[in-house]
C-alpha cells in the first residue's frame, strides 16, 4: 500500500476508486465498505484508494471534548488499511479551514483535480464542506459535471452490522473486550515501549515489561487484568497484563501498564511491541499482604493457561 501526506500540489498518477472516512479502528462496518471497494476494483482495473484524517477531525472542530480517545492511532490505522489490500490511502490534514470549504469546491479541486476520482464510494450519512451542507446527493448532483459515479452504502447495510466506533469505544471503557473484539472483527491492540519500572514483578515472581504509549490519545481499556498475545520481533508470546494503580504496592495513582509475558526472558528494554487484547480475567483488587497478591497472581496465570489450552484446542 502507498500511503501519501497530502500537500497543496499533490495530484494522483491515475484514476481511482475512492471512499472517504476518518476509518477509526477499521472495524466490520469499515471492513465492509473495503471490501467493496476492492470488489469495484476488480471489475474496473482502478486503484483502491482511501482518503483519511489526521487529526481526527472530532479533535479539531470540537476541542472541548478532552475525553475523545481513538480505537487506533494513524499508524495503526495505516497498517489496518494495508491488511486490507488497499492500493493507496491518503492522509489529509484535518483543519478548520478544510471543513470550512465549499462543497462543490471541495468535489472540484480535491476529489477531482488532485485525486482524480472516477468511482466514490460513500455511506449515506456523509457529510463534507461548510456547515456540513455536502451530503450524498450533492455528489451525486455534480457526478455528471465532474464525470464520476457515485455508490452509496445504503442505511440498511450499515445498520444490518450494528457496529460503530462509538460502541467499541464503550465496550473497551468498560473493560467488554470480547464485545470489542467482536465489533472490530480483530483484537483490539496497543503498540508501546518498553520501558524501566520499579521492577517488583521480579521479586513477586512475575517480572513484567512496563509499558508506555506515546499518543495521548490512544484508548485504553478499563483498568483490570487481561490476558494478551504480545508481538515482540515478529514473533508472538502469551502473557497477562495488568492496567491499574498497584494499590497493593503503590501510593502514586498513577495508572501503569505491565505485562507478565509468558515464556520470554529477554531484555526488551526501549523495543517497541504490539499487545493485542484476548479476555479480561478480574478488576483491580488492593490485597491486605504481598502474600495475598502473589496467590492472585498464581491463580491470574493459571486461568490464562487454561483459557490458552482452550484456545488452542478450537484453533
Amino acid at each position: 500500500m502507498l500511503t501519501v501526506r497530502y500537500t497543496e500540489n499533490f495530484r494522483i498518477e491515475k484514476p481511482c476508486i475512492l471512499t472517504i472516512g476518518t476509518f477509526d479502528g477499521v472495524h466490520l462496518g469499515h471492513q465492509k465498505i473495503l471490501k467493496r471497494l476492492n470488489e469495484v476494483k476488480q471489475k474496473t482495473g482502478l486503484n483502491s484508494t482511501i482518503l483519511t484524517f489526521d487529526p481526527h477531525p472530532r479533535k479539531v472542530l470540537f476541542p472541548e471534548q478532552k475525553d475523545l480517545k481513538l480505537i487506533t492511532t494513524t499508524d495503526e490505522k495505516l497498517a489496518l488499511l494495508e491488511q486490507n489490500s488497499i492500493d493507496i490511502t491518503i492522509v489529509y490534514p484535518f483543519s478548520k479551514a478544510f471543513a470550512q470549504m465549499d462543497p462543490q469546491a471541495y468535489i472540484r479541486d480535491i476529489l477531482i483535480k488532485s485525486l482524480r476520482v472516477k468511482y466514490l464510494i460513500i455511506g449515506y450519512d456523509h457529510k463534507f464542506g461548510k456547515n456540513r451542507d455536502g451530503d450524498i446527493k450533492t455528489l451525486k448532483n455534480y457526478s455528471k459535471e465532474f464525470n464520476y459515479e457515485v455508490e452509496e452504502i445504503s442505511v440498511h447495510d450499515i445498520n444490518h452490522i450494528n457496529v460503530s466506533s462509538s460502541k467499541i469505544r464503550e465496550a473497551l471503557n468498560k473493560g467488554e473486550i470480547e464485545l470489542a473484539n467482536k465489533y472490530l472483527g480483530q483484537e483490539f491492540f496497543i503498540t508501546a515501549l518498553v520501558v524501566k519500572g520499579k521492577q517488583l514483578g521480579r521479586t513477586l515472581g512475575y517480572p513484567t515489561a512496563n509499558l508506555e504509549i506515546d499518543d495521548e490519545d490512544k484508548m485504553i481499556p478499563a483498568i483490570g487484568v487481561y490476558l494478551v498475545n504480545v508481538l515482540i520481533d515478529h514473533k508472538e508470546f502469551y502473557g497477562m497484563l495488568s492496567i491499574g494503580k498497584n494499590p497493593t504496592t503503590d501510593t502514586d495513582e498513577l495508572v501503569k501498564i505491565e505485562v507478565n509475558i509468558f515464556n520470554f526472558d529477554k531484555d526488551i528494554y526501549n523495543n517497541t511491541v504490539r499487545v493485542s487484547f484476548m479476555k479480561r480475567l478480574r478488576d483491580e483488587v488492593k490485597f491486605e499482604t504481598i502474600e495475598l497478591l502473589k496467590t492472585q497472581l498464581k491463580h491470574d496465570k493459571e486461568n490464562c493457561l487454561k483459557l490458552i489450552e482452550e484456545l488452542n484446542q478450537h484453533a
